[in-house]
């Protein structure tokens, strides 16, 4: 039965590739091109005016794939729509930066307060309605699950927005978001085989998607994600995690996620603690192996294969 399930990753991939010769040139057309830093690596200069907001590419991959099983698999509703939201509001933080020309996007406590209610319909769901609940699984214990009882709402809240801002940083290289969550997804696709095979409509459509992305992601990209596409990968991430009562393997399989949002907090506590200095050459942390010496497809490729070894361990410990 398994196997059908691989139809939603084709049509996944195939809707990707099909549409995106013809929705790049439009983005083109349109002018949603990205505005590079001119304090970063001098290498990404010439990135400046590549089309953004790519996501939306992927995204319609995704949907289709997933519905082909969605309305008799139902568990992999939830996780589309927790994708496709945290998509919506990269989509309008892109929008005003791109279009509207206002740099800095969406105000902070607009975008917070949207991934708020997005988080919150989120608890809601998995409170009242999801046979998972929020009972969590804990690594190298043979499946023991506990529940932290009100508590657990609080840390769905953090975990949540975490990961997803996580992914946001994550996406800052040719194909290093795309490369990095498609291996996480293959991770949740070995256990949904096992223990949930709702989620594989989705899960594997998402891994369709995004391969067909990478396509015109890697190095040199032809189309970036942009935030669209960025948080929609947290919100996938963590939502298939916690329909599968995984929330804590995230902090595992998605290393570097954390790795890199740790980088930056460090960066700027230090930065105000010693007024100016600095840990890192550059943050987020991709950007410092950067001007250390390391070509893109360099840091891609080792920190996807640290993905990877954190995923084998995720799944020893399962």
């Amino acid at each position: 039965m398994n196997y059908i399930f691989f139809i939603a990753l084709f049509l996944s991939f195939v809707i990707t590739v099909a549409v995106a010769p013809s929705f790049i040139p439009f983005l083109v057309k349109l002018k949603f091109g990205q505005t590079v830093r001119d304090d970063g690596p001098q290498s990404h200069l010439k990135k400046n005016g590549t089309p953004t907001m790519g996501g939306i590419i992927f995204l319609l991959g995704i949907t289709a794939g997933t519905l082909v099983f969605g309305l008799r698999y139902k568990d992999s509703i939830p996780v589309l729509l927790m994708t496709l939201g945290f998509g919506l509001v990269g989509f309008l933080d892109d929008y005003i930066k791109v279009v509207l020309k206002r740099s800095l996007g969406l105000k902070p406590w607009q975008k917070m307060g949207m991934q708020f209610l997005i988080t919150a319909a989120f608890a809601y769901y998995m409170v009242k309605i999801s046979p998972a609940s929020l009972l969590i699984r804990i690594p190298f214990t043979g499946g023991k699950m506990f529940s932290l009882g009100w508590f657990s709402v609080v840390l769905l809240f953090v975990a949540v927005l975490g990961t997803v801002n996580g992914s946001n940083f994550t996406d800052g290289l040719d194909g290093l978001a795309s490369s990095v969550t498609v291996v996480i997804a293959g991770f949740f696709a070995v256990i949904a085989t096992k223990a949930c095979q709702g989620l594989l409509p989705v899960i594997l459509a998402f891994m369709g998607g995004l391969l067909g992305f990478l396509v015109f992601n890697c190095h040199p990209a032809k189309v970036f994600m942009g935030d669209t596409g960025s948080l929609a990968l947290g919100g996938f991430v963590i939502s298939t995690a916690y329909m599968m009562n995984m929330p804590i393997y995230v902090i595992i399989v998605a290393g570097i996620y954390f790795i890199e949002v740790l980088s930056v907090i460090m960066q700027v506590s230090y930065f105000k603690i010693t007024k100016g200095k600095r840990i890192f050459k550059m943050a987020p942390i991709h950007h410092h192996f950067e001007l250390c010496g390391w070509s893109e497809t360099k840091v891609v490729t080792v920190f996807t294969i640290i993905t990877f070894l954190l995923c084998v361990i995720a799944y020893i410990g399962y």
